[in-house]
């Protein structure tokens, strides 16, 4: 069997993967496909010996990019996922691992999540160019499965939280946002100010879940349907909150801002189909995980994305 090759290495997921070579964007543009062919030809020569791939890579950000840059996120993720996936399938990769969001689900749609849901509608008007692109990532690997017969898959991970996050208050998720915030109020000695309610809902998983998760699927998933990575366990932003300014030992008041928005209640999904491959596999606590990003955010502040 031959080696493994991870695109966006640097990132969240990514840089959870050991012992596989990576690609990151020092190494070339995934949106140019010139070069993404001439990546995938060292890397799958005799030398490198590459035929599998797990394929993070993307163009990534909070509401405000999404809704902002609409165009730039469609245009790199159409692009960077038709490349990645069209020079896997030339260069000969026996096996594609590529990753979707739980945004590209509809707007209006009935939950639990499925697999099965992905395409019943139109997804939030916040974020739809950038779901729509990654949609397209999982018709154009059911296309190439059924003209070129190509072992290829995706996987639907929930939140993903952990190291190596964007820690951008205005553009960063949910999770490094409100580190960053309740670090500076702590350094500060100002008050920790959250937007909206802190009753919604959110289903958290750890990056090294995902990671140990996928390698699975790498090698025992088989199915051209994506399968949802999650613990399918709800939990609130207040309560994220609370443990966050626990892990802190941030002293100050927490104020929750009513006056902003709280955006979509929950967003529930259904791991059945992971449960029936994995009954026993033991997700990270969101304790541990949020402890062990801590740390790590607090040991790297200096150089982190912020």
């Amino acid at each position: 069997m031959g080696n493994i090759l991870v695109t966006g290495a640097n990132g969240l997921v990514g840089s959870q993967f050991k012992d596989v070579m990576g690609i990151t964007s020092r190494i070339g543009d995934l949106r140019n496909p010139q070069m993404v062919d001439k990546i995938f030809s060292v890397y799958t020569d005799r030398e490198h010996n590459v035929d599998r791939v797990i394929h993070c890579a993307a163009k990534v950000g909070g509401v405000g990019g999404n809704i902002k840059y609409k165009g730039e996120f469609f245009y790199d993720n159409i692009m960077i996922n038709t490349n990645v996936i069209e020079s896997a399938r030339k260069y000969g990769v026996t096996k594609l691992v590529a990753f979707l969001s739980t945004c590209i689900f509809p707007d209006n749609v009935e939950y639990p999540l499925t697999e099965l849901k992905i395409h019943a509608g139109k997804p939030h008007f916040s974020n739809d160019a950038y779901a729509f692109a990654k949609r397209m990532s999982e018709v154009q690997i059911r296309a190439y499965r059924e003209q070129y017969g190509l072992n290829y898959t995706s996987v639907i991970p929930t939140n993903i939280y952990g190291p190596n996050d964007n820690f951008n208050i205005e553009n960063g998720h949910v999770i490094p946002s409100l580190i960053h915030k309740c670090y500076l109020a702590r350094e500060n000695k100002t008050d920790l100010t959250i937007w909206g309610s802190g009753k919604p809902l959110r289903e958290f998983i750890s990056s090294k879940d995902v990671a140990e998760l996928t390698l699975w699927v790498l090698d025992n998933y088989n199915e051209s349907e994506p399968i949802i990575l999650s613990n399918s366990e709800e939990i609130s932003i207040k309560d994220i909150v609370e443990i966050i300014v626990e892990l802190m030992n941030f002293k100050g008041n927490v104020i929750f801002d009513t006056d902003k928005p709280d955006g979509q209640f929950r967003k529930p999904s259904d791991n059945t189909k992971l449960k029936r491959y994995l009954p026993k596999y033991k997700f990270t606590p969101i304790q541990d995980g949020l402890k062990e990003t801590i740390d790590w955010f607090e040991n790297n502040y200096s150089t982190i994305r912020k």
